[in-house]
């Protein structure tokens, strides 16, 4: 069975020691995304959507790279600083998922590895074609 790995660039890549996103066969689990640009840092400095919005943008590139789609989510898991947030966050999970419906869960934690990070969000996929 084939194995795709997937990078993002995110520092915390090597320092931890883990990928963006690993595909076996046609399941593909994306690792808890922060919202990070392309340099390391935090995107949208206090606004949890704008947060969610840069995640879910850098979870459907790790799909792509893998040969899936955003389509293909079956599972979001969304970690949030302030459960307060859930709504500003969950119109943005709309936009992505409102007519793919993955099984979702919304959940309040202590605390991230940068406390200017407001969310970070997981997912799982099943791809339906085999393109890699």
């Amino acid at each position: 069975m084939s194995n795709t790995k997937v990078t993002s660039g995110s520092p915390f890549e090597d320092i931890i020691g883990f990928s963006r996103a690993v595909r076996v066969g046609d399941y593909i689990a994306v690792s808890g995304t922060a919202p990070l640009d392309k340099d390391g840092k935090t995107c949208s400095i206090g606004d949890p959507g704008l947060q969610a919005r840069h995640c879910f943008e850098i979870i459907k590139k790790a799909l792509r790279d893998t040969g899936s789609d955003i389509k293909d989510v079956i599972r979001t898991r969304i970690f949030l600083k302030n459960i307060g947030d859930w709504h500003s966050v969950a119109l943005i999970h709309a936009e992505y998922f409102k007519h793919i419906k993955p099984a979702t869960t919304v959940i309040e934690v202590s605390g991230f590895v940068n406390p200017e990070w407001l969310v970070e969000i997981e997912a799982d996929a099943i791809a339906t074609c085999n393109n890699k």
